[in-house]
């Protein structure tokens, strides 16, 4: 079975180089002017992400609010971690992980079509779907994360352009230079809500304690609600 988000991860591996040193991360939240009332909040031993979902990718909107309203998500784990880059949970394998157990490779059945949008863009506190190497690049039914991502410089975009081939207008470049994100993941990986309060949650965990695989030493569990 295939690790979910393995393909990001060598995404993450090839363009890290960029970056000369570390930069440091806004702490301020994320803003737009999309229109939706749909919420959920992720409850976390370090406090609440609340979490708007956007109507312009309603197969993923949908999805993550039933299964979020049938309770799959209480009890997993934010199971993977990995500073200036994302937080990743949503694996039903993860309730019952043992210490040190491998995880990303549970699913629920099923696949979403990707929803790819060149106005979402991955900037820092999005919410967007993991997924394996599939070739239409369709989403896990359930995993999911949260970017930190970091602030890169207008040459290192230009960079990541070429090898990309996205072209981001002028107001995206500037979100990533001034607010950070993850671009070379923008229209591979399918970005459908955004953190409007509790990316301070988000630092605090992306920082613990972790083992090769990018594991949490300490478990850290989550229960996902819908807010109505």
């Amino acid at each position: 079975m295939k690790k979910i988000f393995f393909s990001l991860w060598m995404a993450y591996a090839a363009v890290s180089a960029l970056a000369a040193s570390p930069q440091k991360d806004s702490t301020g939240n994320n803003s737009t002017n999309m229109d939706t009332s749909k919420h959920v909040i992720i409850s976390t031993p370090y406090g609440d992400i609340d979490i708007r979902l956007y109507d312009e990718t309603p197969l993923h909107r949908d999805n993550f609010i039933k299964l979020a309203k049938e309770g799959l998500f209480d009890s997993t784990l934010f199971h993977r971690i990995i500073p200036e880059f994302m937080i990743q949970g949503g694996d039903p394998q993860s309730k019952t992980a043992q210490p040190g157990q491998a995880l990303g490779m549970g699913d629920v059945g099923y696949r979403i079509p990707a929803e790819f949008n060149k106005n979402l863009i991955h900037k820092r506190g999005v919410l967007a779907a993991a997924r394996d190497g599939n070739p239409a690049k369709a989403s896990s039914g359930c995993q999911f994360y949260i970017t930190q991502g970091k602030k890169y410089t207008r040459a290192e975009l230009q960079i990541l352009a070429q090898r990309t081939g996205n072209n981001w207008t002028e107001e995206q470049l500037k979100i990533y230079e001034e607010v950070g994100g993850t671009p070379m993941l923008d229209m591979n990986y399918t970005v459908f809500g955004e953190v409007v309060s509790g990316m301070d949650v988000v630092d605090k965990i992306i920082v613990q304690p972790r083992d090769g695989r990018d594991r949490p030493n300490n478990d850290i569990k989550m229960t996902v609600k819908v807010v109505e």
